[in-house]
């Protein structure tokens, strides 16, 4: 299923709002500030400059507040293929997500990760810019599920089974690492839900109305109407009101009305014009 943000919560009002709000091609700069901060470290002479960007309450509580911004830049790994891999996956999901969402949406997302991030540092006393980077492919694997994607550049695989085994080997280090791993992906993934709650909520509506007796009723109905049109060859729906039949004009559109008491069909010269039928 693709996710489309039909919902106009108060986070699009706001970006409507704020069209200029944003960094056009931030997930770009993310990327090749990550890559500048790699190579410089792994120069000799310069090997100290991810432990001056990196965040630290320690050093931030001492004056160091650049690094409430610089940590950002600050790349996972100091391995050359794995630095250029992450990157790009940060690039491709960040662009990709920009072009759904718009410049405003997205740098409002990456903010709002920031932000949380850091709160959650500061409580931790650490903090990881992997988990930010993830709650990207997270929702790219919200709204694009079936997608497949070269896993490994070798292996094809849904989009929505590699977000899962993410979110499962978090869990799996959790385990084996410890809580802190878990807790350090909170923030990421509070603002991930933030932002795709239009989404979950739409999820779950759509399963409180299959679990709702009237639909289920409604369905069972015109499951049987349908079966009585096919044994008698008559028509499938009636107006209520003028005893129209789909047999008598075939392009003629129908609907069942959901105030009426009971599942009552009418042609569309009545479906807005008739008398509501109550059983009390």
């Amino acid at each position: 299923m693709i996710y489309r943000n039909d919902h106009y919560g108060p986070i699009d009002r706001f970006c409507s709002k704020h069209p200029r709000f944003g960094i056009p091609s931030l997930a770009m700069y993310i990327a090749i500030g990550q890559v500048i901060v790699g190579v410089l470290s792994l120069l000799p002479p310069l090997n100290w400059l991810p432990g001056m960007l990196a965040f630290s309450r320690h050093y931030i509580l001492h004056g160091e507040i650049w690094r409430l911004l610089t940590f950002i830049f600050v790349p996972t790994g100091t391995n050359p293929f794995y630095l250029l891999l992450s990157c790009y996956v940060v690039y491709w999901t960040g662009q990709m997500l920009e072009r759904e969402w718009g410049t405003a949406k997205f740098s409002l997302f990456y903010l709002c990760g920031v932000v949380l991030s850091i709160l959650g540092g500061m409580a931790l006393g650490t903090i990881s810019i992997y988990y930010i980077h993830l709650s990207f492919f997270l929702v790219i694997a919200t709204m694009y599920s079936e997608m497949q994607v070269l896993f490994m550049f070798v292996l094809p695989i849904k989009m929505k089974w590699l977000a899962l085994l993410d979110v499962a080997l978090i869990l799996l280090d959790g385990i084996t690492v410890g809580p802190i791993v878990v807790l350090l992906a909170i923030p990421s993934f509070i603002n991930y839900f933030i932002f795709t709650w239009p989404f979950w909520s739409m999820k779950l509506g759509f399963a409180r109305r299959r679990a709702d007796p009237q639909v289920i009723n409604f369905k069972k109905a015109q499951r049987q109407a349908q079966k009585k049109a096919r044994e008698t060859g008559g028509y499938l729906h009636k107006c209520a009101v003028c005893g129209l039949t789909d047999q008598d004009d075939p392009d003629m559109e129908f609907r069942y009305c959901s105030k009426c008491d009971g599942y009552y069909c009418y042609c569309a010269n009545h479906i807005n014009n008739h008398i509501h039928i109550r059983n009390d």
